[in-house]
């Protein structure tokens, strides 16, 4: 049953995707905010068909740890559920995200159009620059920047290195960062085309203030997503490894 039902919201899935883009392919020469309402649109109904037809929803712990004020949230990536979900949870965030994904017909352009930021990861310091003054610009504008440390999709219990980005953007804007655990790769499995049904948990932890020495906010942030991400998880087996130390890389660059 959960294959049969993963097949009919894939094909629902891309069907929706496809009119919506071509439905709104014109606004792409209007301001940025028709084409965020579209997106969040096009969102809201693909989690409405996950909910509908695999039975999979989500719940939300930790809303009071949100700020008042633009923030970075660095999050735990496991699925594509969360670069949907998330706006939806949170208004109009702007993604720190791959430079690939900008060269996607369509879904590249939109991406372009409402203002995420694209990084080149072999750009090296010149990248950072421009993704700290883009960054900048987003937060004055009153969006949170979401950033996912790790830099890709990750197994649940699999841990990975955080990357510098993350560093930077907490040192150079001055504003809290946000830790969030998930555990939607229980559901919905990175490059899987299967979904499951259940509840994802999304939690928001106490944010982390401003000024803490680099070493220091890695670590504090790295052992908040992890540890509450490792909570989340419903078998021993998988707790016990990822509570394995981490590369030494990690927090260096």
């Amino acid at each position: 049953m959960t294959r049969l039902r993963s097949l009919l919201f894939n094909a629902a899935f891309l069907s929706w995707s496809v009119v919506m883009h071509l439905i709104t392919l014109p606004l792409l020469l209007g301001p940025p905010g028709a084409v965020y309402l579209m997106g969040w649109i096009w969102v809201r109904g693909s989690l409405v068909l996950l909910r509908v037809i695999c039975g999979l929803g989500y719940r939300l712990e930790g809303l009071e740890n949100l700020p008042d004020r633009p923030v970075v949230i660095a999050a735990k990536h496991q699925s594509i559920w969360e670069t949907l979900a998330f706006c939806h949870i949170f208004r109009r965030p702007i993604f720190v995200l791959k430079q690939e994904l900008l060269r996607i017909p369509f879904y590249g352009w939109y991406l372009k159009r409402m203002g995420m930021i694209a990084i080149d990861r072999e750009g090296g310091a010149k990248a950072l620059r421009r993704m700290m003054a883009e960054a900048r610009q987003r937060l004055d504008d009153g969006k949170h920047i979401v950033i996912f440390p790790e830099g890709t999709r990750t197994l649940p219990g699999q841990r990975r290195s955080y990357h510098p980005g993350v560093a930077a953007l907490y040192k150079q804007l001055g504003v809290p960062v946000l830790p969030v655990a998930l555990d939607s790769g229980l559901f919905w499995p990175a490059r899987s085309f299967r979904q499951k049904p259940g509840r994802i948990t999304v939690k928001l932890l106490p944010p982390l203030p401003p000024g803490l020495e680099r070493r220091a906010f890695i670590a504090r942030l790295e052992r908040a997503i992890e540890d509450a991400s490792r909570a989340l998880l419903p078998d021993q087996d998988l707790r016990d490894a990822a509570a394995e130390p981490v590369d030494k890389s990690v927090g260096k660059a």
